[in-house]
């Protein structure tokens, strides 16, 4: 692992050559041509999901207060929210947006480099490619390097960013909406150094602490919306003429050295363009924190499989691997941010449900506001044990976190489940089909059957529309 370290004056630190200039020139030279068909058809299940959490996470009351910000601090109308009629200006459409489909913890992840892509780089090019009149094929092109370059620099910097407090979906983010804003604003020979640019002023606009674990509030809510508009914002500045150092994330007072106490560029860059990162995204069954899904899925197997009920169990304990003792191991959560972050409170969800855990449930926000009310809940999470397990820490990968749940029923027998990687994770996904399954269902709750149809019908041809107004027409209701 390369580690920052003093560099000369005007130089940057060694063994990083021009990082931030190989990111923006992958993006300069990406066309959807060149995409694999097992990134296209990625692409397109990442944003059925996308469509079908935003609207979720649309009806929250924090999504409320991002729609009345925007409609307070005015824009003109070249994009639109969501799900709605009201249409303003690039950068504050993408904060709306990614507030619905970022702020309920249900989004696709990538866990190995601990962010949420999909909310923030989606957001970015739909409404940056609405105003621009961009071509689905260049929409989708932009969307598969605003993946890449934010999963890849989210890597060079982990596991010491989050050790050092940062939530790297807000502090990383900006990158890929960035990128994919820019793809979208820059044509001609100096592209590479306009994206490079673009990508040195969003740097500057990072930020986002993880207080919040410890002390509640509703900040990380609009985590990723923050960064989003930003990348945005950064992309509209070099449209103007500003610039933003083209060597930000490698220099010897740039990205790197600010936020992390070591990092690893080769590691961020190997096999870019040829290896997907994009294809590690998992997509989530449940609005909690994707390394406590695997406990989740252990917990309801046990349930249903042996018809147990919380008064069956004496105790209970889940073997975890070192990586989310701490903040993900509360047992009182302080609010339903904190909630959907607990492990042991998401156990306690199921258990409380017991074996009546329907096949193919899901733990949605609307579940965490009622529950985390329910003192029985807070009673059983109270109980559960973690302990860190070397099984659970051998499977847990860039990929996925492994669980074992072990119950000691009050008849004296022991049941134990152990999960490798949940479902949803890349080495058990879901299909084509229970991704358009759950669109639908989503979907349906807004609008009748033929819009729904049409809706599907563009999403899955995108690739040959000539942009997305159609789309953004059928989303509106109009």
């Amino acid at each position: 692992m390369v580690h920052p370290q003093a560099a000369a004056p005007g130089t940057s630190m060694p063994g990083n050559d021009a990082v931030t200039r190989r990111f923006a020139a992958f993006a300069a030279g990406l066309t959807y041509d060149a995409l694999p068909p097992v990134v296209r058809e990625h692409l397109t299940l990442f944003l059925l999901d996308y469509l079908r959490v935003a609207s979720l996470g649309q009806r929250m009351p924090w999504s409320g207060w991002a729609v009345k910000l925007a409609a307070e601090l005015g824009g003109n109308g070249q994009s639109t929210i969501l799900f709605s009629t009201d249409r303003t200006d690039p950068e504050r459409a993408t904060f709306v947006n990614t507030t619905f489909s970022g702020s309920i913890d249900a989004d696709d992840v990538h866990v190995g480099s601990m962010l949420h892509p999909g909310c923030i780089v989606i957001s970015a090019a739909l409404a940056v490619g609405e105003a621009r009149g961009a071509s689905g094929e260049r929409i989708l092109a932009a969307i598969a390097a605003g993946y890449e370059n934010m999963i890849r620099i989210g890597l060079s910097l982990q596991p010491s960013h989050f050790r050092r407090g940062f939530q790297s979906t807000a502090t990383c983010g900006g990158f890929g909406a960035a990128t994919a804003a820019a793809c979208l604003m820059f044509q001609g020979p100096d592209r590479t150094e306009r994206i490079a640019e673009t990508l040195g002023l969003v740097a500057s606009f990072s930020g986002g602490l993880t207080q919040f674990y410890h002390s509640g509030s509703t900040v990380k809510r609009i985590h990723a919306a923050h960064a989003a508009g930003e990348g945005v914002h950064a992309a509209l500045l070099a449209s103007a003429g500003f610039s933003g150092p083209a060597d930000i994330l490698e220099g010897k007072d740039g990205f790197a050295r600010a936020y992390a106490d070591g990092h690893d560029f080769d590691k961020g860059l190997s096999s870019l363009g040829e290896q997907w990162r994009l294809l590690e995204v998992a997509i989530k069954p449940h609005a909690s924190s994707a390394r406590v899904l695997s406990a989740i899925e252990a917990t309801a197997s046990l349930c249903t499989e042996h018809g147990l009920t919380i008064d069956d169990i004496d105790t209970i304990r889940v073997g975890i691997p070192k990586v989310i003792q701490g903040r993900l191991t509360v047992n009182e959560p302080k609010d339903i941010q904190a909630a959907q972050m607990s492990l042991p409170f998401c156990m306690a969800m199921v258990l409380k449900q017991g074996r009546a855990v329907p096949e193919g449930f899901t733990l949605n926000i609307d579940d965490f506001e009622t529950t985390l009310a329910d003192l029985s809940v807070m009673a059983i999470s109270s109980r559960v044990s973690c302990e860190l397990d070397d099984d659970a820490e051998r499977v847990s990968t860039e990929q996925s976190v492994g669980a074992k749940v072990t119950f000691q029923l009050k008849n004296g027998k022991v049941v134990e489940r152990f999960i490798d990687a949940p479902k949803g994770s890349v080495s058990r996904p879901f299909t084509m089909d229970d991704h358009v399954a759950r669109f639908r269902a989503e979907l349906a709750r807004r609008f009748d059957a033929a819009r729904v149809d049409a809706l599907q019908a563009e999403v899955q041809g995108l690739a040959t529309a000539g942009g997305v107004a159609r789309l953004m027409q059928l989303l509106s209701g109009r």
